[in-house]
Formats: structure tokens, C-alpha cells, sequence
């Protein structure tokens, strides 16, 4: 008989939303049975909205019977797919359904049956509620389990796999600590990601490596530069011992102001510190400066990019590049890029916003593993804007905003949520606009252990 519930995976969406939660590496030995408990909100614009289950990547071989209520009446019905019922985006805000999967004898050579039992919430006499029977008409292991959204799973959605053993049996593959919004294993590793400020409790002591990112720097406002990308830190071989440790993840600095007329813009904000422990502090991005300042931009983990006269901001040793300056040249007056974890901001020219430096792809596997970071970058520098017309800055890879189209009057795009991206630069196309820049990007910690 089963009786030992053992989390081994867990992910909360962050704020970009996910299409899809895969729970690979499932372990083949010490556990009998699978649970997955789910707290879910789709975007789908629509009203059923059913997330679909596949094993091992497939999606064949798949049934469901199910009696379901929708508040008012009552049904039973048959499908040829697995899948269970949770809000959409048109539900009750801030409303999401329960579900929970069970998944008997998983490694069997039989075929596997699926128990399910949802709820989908909307705070309304409309709402669901679904038991449902599944098969999945295969005899081989399972050992990966995709959930796909109808549409994309909204922020806050959580998904936990547990492993259940048998009675007197110790789990061969379990995590040896508990923290953090996205626990998942490539089968060497266990990795535990915080997209926001938590603590990391080892069950024992143990040997630990810890990448640190910060917040990225705010764009500058009205043909300004890109925001610096936050500081990049990472540790090895620390020894942890079995007491909590406190987890800071910055927040991104806010982009800067447009200004009017001819008043200056203002510079984005600095973004904030992240931290792990008493470990050194990943410095928050530098702010960039916008059109009219003589002023330097500012000094973060990456500097920041100029916007106007003033030179552009440098990095913080060991933690990331510094920033492009600004042409101050007609026709375009191309503003600097924000400093990447892995590249320079570039200048900006008389017709181009300088690109942002581009992030850092030496913790590819961490991200890919963690679905983090930007196809295996992270920290990229933010864009430099333009004046009337030009090309517009790209933000760098890794979570980098994009500068505001050139020859429009247009906000930085801002960088990407838990990467430590740098916000990109206003554009503009006239004096009197007011563009701003976009906001950073807010940083992340990930603490990675041998399985």
C-alpha cells in the first residue's frame, strides 16, 4: 500500500504566462504511483476552457469518461483526448480551478488509468465540476507528463507532481530541499528557481551552486538609453546546512519619464538587489539617461546606456558590461544601449539607438531546465531610443527591452520578467512628445544541488 507523498516538481507561472508545463525525468524507481495538484487560470478568451494532458510527449492512445456539472445541470459524456476543466480569462478575476491527477502503477507494463477530479471557479452560479476516468492505452513507463493550455496558463498558476511509495520504502529520488516557485531535475541536478523573494530550507547539508540575478535598470524617457541588465553572480560548492536562507529577488527599476517640449526626460530607476543568504548582492541594473541630460547614466550590475550628453554608465566588477553612449548627432541622435551579463551596450550612431549588450548563455541547461531566461540567455541590456525617425535600438538577448520604434512616438519596451532585463529607451518623433521608457525586468535566484 502507498503512504509516502513526496513533491518532486513544481512550477508557478511567472509574469509571461506559459503555454505548456512539462514534468520531465519522472523517476522510474522508489515510488509506485504519481499525484499532480494544480491551481489553474487560462487566458483563453472563451468559455470551456480544457487543458490537455500527453505522456511521454504523445498524444495518442488517450480516453476520458466523465460526469460533469455546470452549476445548473448535469452531464456525462466520452472523449478521446485527457483533459480537465479550469477558468478562463472572461472568468471572475483572480478566480482559479483545482484539479488533481492520479496516475496508479506509472512505470506498469499495463495500460495506465488516470483518476481526475476538478473544479473550475468563477465565483458565479456558472461554474464546473468535473470527475473524470482516463486511459492512456500504452505499456510503456511514463516518465514525462505535458499539460498544454488552451490558450496560456496565467501568472500564478501552480503545478505539483508528488511521488507516492510504498509503505517502509525510502524514495530513491527525492528533493533535499524545500523553497522555491519552480522545482524541477534533469536527472543530475535538482533546481530550485525563485521568481519571487522566498526561502531555500535543505532538509540536510549539502553542496549547492547559486546563480543571483538582479533587477534591470529602467530605459530613459524621450530618445533615451537603454536600461544596464541586472548584475550576474554566480556560486559554487557552497555548503548549506539544514537552516532557512533568505532569497531577495529585485525588482525592476521603473523606466523614466518623457519630459515635455523641450524639459529634459527623466532617467529610468536603478533596479534592485538580489540576493541569496549573506552571499554577495547582485547589484540592480543601471539607470539610463534620456534626451537633454548631461548627466551620466547610471552605475548598476550593467551600466546603463546614455541618452544625451553625459557619458554612459559602467558595471559593477565581475557582474556585467557597461553601457553604449549616446551620438548627440543629426539626423537621429541615436541613444546607447544598456550593458548585458555578456556584452557591452553599443553606441548609438547619428541613424541607429544602440543595440543592448546581450545576456549571458553560460547557465543555458539551468534556464532550459527551469523554462527561465530567454532561449538560454539571461540579463540582456536594454535598447536606445531615437529622435525623428532612425532605427531603434534592440533590446539584448536574454530579456532585453526593445527601444521605442524610431520616426514614432513610442515607450521602451519593458525587459522581460525575471531575467534581469534592461528596459528599453523612449522614441520620439517630435519635441513635444513625452515617451518614456520601459521598466526592468526583475531578477531571480537559482539554487541547483546534485540529485
Amino acid at each position: 500500500m502507498a503512504n509516502t507523498l513526496v513533491l518532486l516538481e513544481k512550477v508557478t507561472v511567472g509574469a509571461a504566462g506559459a503555454s505548456s508545463i512539462t514534468f520531465s525525468n519522472i523517476p522510474q524507481t522508489g515510488y509506485n504511483d504519481l499525484k499532480v495538484v494544480m491551481s489553474v487560470r487560462d487566458t483563453y478568451s472563451g468559455a470551456a476552457v480544457t487543458p490537455q494532458v500527453s505522456f511521454n510527449g504523445l498524444t495518442t492512445n488517450r480516453s476520458i469518461k466523465n460526469v460533469y456539472g455546470s452549476g445548473s445541470a448535469a452531464s456525462s459524456f466520452s472523449d478521446t483526448q485527457v483533459y480537465f476543466y479550469t477558468p478562463a480569462g472572461t472568468a471572475t478575476a483572480t478566480t482559479f480551478g483545482n484539479a488533481e491527477m492520479y496516475v496508479p502503477n506509472y512505470t506498469s507494463s499495463n495500460y495506465k488509468s488516470i483518476s481526475i477530479d476538478a473544479v473550475g471557479e468563477n465565483n458565479a452560479t456558472g461554474s464546473s465540476a468535473q470527475l473524470g476516468a482516463a486511459l492512456w492505452s500504452s505499456t510503456a513507463a511514463i516518465t514525462s507528463i505535458g499539460i498544454a493550455a488552451q490558450t496560456a496558463f496565467a501568472q500564478y498558476s501552480t503545478f505539483s507532481l508528488y511521488g507516492v511509495s510504498n509503505v517502509n520504502t525510502t524514495p530513491t529520488k527525492a528533493p533535499k530541499a524545500t523553497g522555491g516557485d519552480i522545482i524541477q531535475t534533469d536527472g543530475t541536478y535538482w533546481y530550485h528557481a525563485f521568481i519571487n523573494s522566498g526561502s531555500f530550507t535543505p532538509a540536510t547539508s549539502l553542496s549547492a551552486d547559486v546563480l543571483v540575478v538582479a533587477g534591470g535598470g529602467g530605459g530613459g524617457g524621450r530618445r533615451g538609453g537603454g536600461g544596464g541588465a541586472g548584475g550576474l553572480l554566480a556560486f559554487t560548492s557552497q555548503s548549506l546546512s539544514a537552516i532557512n536562507y533568505t532569497c531577495t529577488v529585485g525588482a525592476g527599476g521603473a523606466g523614466g519619464s518623457g519630459g515635455t517640449g523641450n524639459t529634459p526626460a527623466t532617467f529610468g530607476a536603478i533596479g534592485s538587489n538580489s540576493q541569496f543568504g549573506s552571499l554577495t548582492a547582485s547589484v540592480g541594473g543601471g539607470y539610463a539617461s534620456g534626451d537633454g541630460s548631461a548627466t551620466a547614466a547610471g552605475t548598476g550590475g550593467s551600466g546603463g546606456g546614455s541618452g544625451g550628453s553625459g557619458s554612459a554608465g559602467s558595471a559593477t566588477s565581475g557582474q556585467g558590461y557597461n553601457g553604449g553612449t549616446s551620438s548627440n548627432a543629426a539626423p537621429n541622435y541615436g541613444a546607447g544601449g544598456g550593458g548585458g551579463a555578456g556584452a557591452v551596450g553599443t553606441n548609438g550612431t547619428t541613424t541607429v539607438g544602440g543595440a543592448g549588450g546581450i545576456g549571458s548563455s553560460a547557465y543555458s541547461s539551468w534556464l532550459s531546465t527551469t523554462n527561465t531566461g530567454v532561449s538560454g540567455y539571461i540579463a540582456g541590456g536594454g535598447g536606445g531610443g531615437t529622435f525623428q525617425g532612425g532605427t531603434s535600438g534592440a533590446g539584448g538577448a536574454g530579456g532585453g527591452g526593445a527601444a521605442g520604434t524610431g520616426g514614432t512616438d513610442n515607450n521602451g519596451t519593458a525587459g522581460t520578467a525575471n531575467t534581469g532585463g534592461g528596459g528599453g529607451g523612449g522614441s520620439i518623433q517630435a519635441d513635444s512628445s513625452n515617451r518614456g521608457g520601459g521598466a526592468g525586468g526583475s531578477g531571480i535566484v537559482i539554487v541547483r544541488y546534485t540529485v
